[in-house]
């Protein structure tokens, strides 16, 4: 374990999965009167992913964590050294809930990169913490790097030329990635202020059409979200969400016929 003062005065960090940090066993030390029986760094990561879930990473501690496990700060230092380093780790815990496809080469790419795509849109609106995190951290853990691995041999079934590849994973991930973080966030500001997603539109919507100056731009916007058809806001944006990662499909298929 890293005292305190160790912690405040040691080098910048890297990441939890180097020089060994990630070693589930470090820290343990056996029979020693300072660590609560029953308690286990897969324990502690399994509370830490449920309150990232139920309040948010602004409000997620260290004191917090503990509390919520009925033991000791302390306590859990024995099994990770910082704040940082277990938020890493249940970053990396969340991506091993994702299920991947069998990617071999005779596999058939365009069902799988919707499932990889649609899969992944999921855990960030399930996980409304994950994606800032994503942007912080190196995402190099076990479960994050299968992930990866598994998009990148998708990417290379499709048949775009070599220099194209990381081309088209940019274009279907990151419109995952910003579509399933602006979803997640919505989803939780509808949470927070008590009301469903289709009256907190409504109610954002009414108050847009009573400012004179915004009444060309929303009727247009009118059309669109007519055109576009569904009920309610779930079903507009699974259209949407949809509709999109076709067109992204067709364009790969466009691509690879041109090369």
């Amino acid at each position: 374990m890293v005292s305190a003062a160790d912690r405040a005065k040691g080098p910048a960090r890297t990441s939890v999965w180097l020089d060994g940090k990630a070693d589930r066993d470090r820290g343990r030390k056996s029979g020693t009167r300072d660590q609560p029986a029953g308690l286990d760094r897969d324990k502690i990561i399994e509370a830490t992913v449920r309150l990232l879930d139920t309040e948010g990473a602004s409000k997620f501690s260290m004191r917090r964590l503990a509390a919520e496990l009925n033991v000791t700060a302390m306590s859990v230092y024995w099994y990770v050294d910082t704040k940082d380093d277990l938020l890493e780790l249940a970053l990396d815990s969340v991506f091993g809930t994702l299920p991947l496809p069998d990617v071999g080469a005779a596999a058939e790419w365009r069902e799988q990169l919707r499932e990889l795509a649609t899969g992944y849109r999921a855990l960030l609106v399930r996980h409304p913490w994950v994606s800032p995190l994503i942007g912080t951290f190196l995402n190099i853990g076990p479960n994050s790097m299968a992930f990866s691995l598994a998009v990148q041999q998708v990417m290379r079934n499709t048949g775009l030329p070599p220099h194209g590849q990381m081309g088209g994973l940019s274009a279907v991930f990151q419109f995952v990635y910003g579509f399933g973080t602006i979803e997640g966030h919505f989803i939780q500001r509808c949470a927070a202020a008590g009301m469903s997603q289709d009256d907190y539109f409504r109610e954002a919507m009414g108050t847009v059409s009573a400012q004179p100056q915004f009444r060309e731009m929303l009727e247009s916007a009118t059309e669109l979200i007519e055109a576009r058809g569904g009920d309610t806001v779930e079903e507009m944006r699974e259209r949407d969400f949809g509709f999109a990662l076709e067109m992204l499909v067709a364009g790969i298929e466009a691509m690879v016929a041109r090369a």
